[in-house]
């Protein structure tokens, strides 16, 4: 007896047809078949990444999809990590450096400065001759050691020593220096001239860091052992190049001076933290005072 189609077992084919199925038919899944384990490798990852991998040691991992970063991504990644550490170091040297230039350098030359000081006033105390006369230049010390001591209570309320000579080896020392070069200094007790001084406006004491804030008709006040030297501002060259000396010359004709007078001149650098030009006040002798047995500074330099 010939059986039809419709009485074949279920999932045979029928006759004429093939036992396999076409690519892309829809199968019937058993609804009892277990499902697969994710972890089992058999199916792809749905994250966009790739499926595991075993390294060497045969433990898995797992990479991007795509290959992983390049190794011309990981070298440019390396280099700009070591191109920020050497900013942040950089970064880090260049402010102990300014630390170092606008801090220490002045805690240094304070220091020093305060010690030579204290030398000099020792050895004014030491002096048997007060006779008032400082028609030459004191006997009593070396001038290498300091003249005497500046006072420009409108600049600062430290008394400044003023030594001879403008080198870094002095003005580094934290004090002022009269010019023995590329001109010579008039000293306070000649009865006529420039007494011409520079010091630092920054950083090695910075003596004269503030000189802007001298104005025209401010005391400038020059002390020495037996006389009290005070000096009127009456002009102030705010800027000027570094290589004019003849702000420096006997008769300061850039002040507006036309006869010979006992002068005094103030120089430093300008702009701050530069060194390119030069700030230049000058002032006049208007009289001098006898140093007494207790020092008693002018009324110039009292407090009010």
């Amino acid at each position: 007896m010939t059986s039809s189609a419709e009485d074949k077992p279920r999932g045979t084919p029928a006759d004429g047809e093939s036992d396999t199925t076409p690519t892309g038919a829809d199968t019937t899944e058993d609804e009892n078949a277990p499902a697969p384990d994710p972890d089992d490798g058999t199916n792809a990852a749905t994250d966009g990444t790739a499926p595991d991998a075993t390294d060497d040691d045969g433990e898995e991992s797992r990479a991007p999809a795509g290959g992983g970063i390049s190794a011309r991504r990981r070298r440019l990644a390396t280099a700009v990590s070591v191109f920020g550490e050497l900013l942040i170091t950089a970064g880090v040297v260049l402010g102990l450096f300014v630390a170092y230039s606008l801090w220490w350098t002045n805690v240094v030359a304070n220091k020093e400065a305060a010690r030579d000081s204290d030398a000099v006033r020792d050895q004014w105390a030491a002096s048997e001759d007060d006779d008032g006369d400082d028609a030459t230049a004191p006997a009593e010390f070396d001038p290498d050691d300091g003249i005497g001591f500046l006072h420009v209570p409108t600049m600062s309320g430290d008394e400044i020593l003023v030594k001879q000579g403008i080198d870094l080896d002095i003005l580094n020392g934290g004090v002022a220096g009269y010019y023995d070069t590329p001109v010579e200094s008039a000293l306070p007790w000649d009865e006529e001239g420039n007494f011409s001084l520079a010091a630092h406006r920054d950083g090695h004491g910075a003596k004269f860091h503030n000189i802007q804030r001298i104005e025209e008709g401010d005391p400038i006040v020059f002390e020495t052992e037996n006389t009290w030297y005070i000096y009127r501002a009456y002009a102030i060259l705010p800027e000027t190049s570094k290589y004019n000396t003849e702000v420096l010359d006997p008769i300061p004709e850039e002040s507006g001076a036309t006869e010979a007078s006992q002068y005094i001149t103030l120089t430093t650098c300008t702009p701050l933290y530069t060194s390119r030009h030069r700030y230049v006040v000058w002032g006049e002798l208007e009289r001098t005072e006898h140093v007494n047995a207790e020092r008693t500074p002018p009324e110039e330099l009292r407090a009010d």
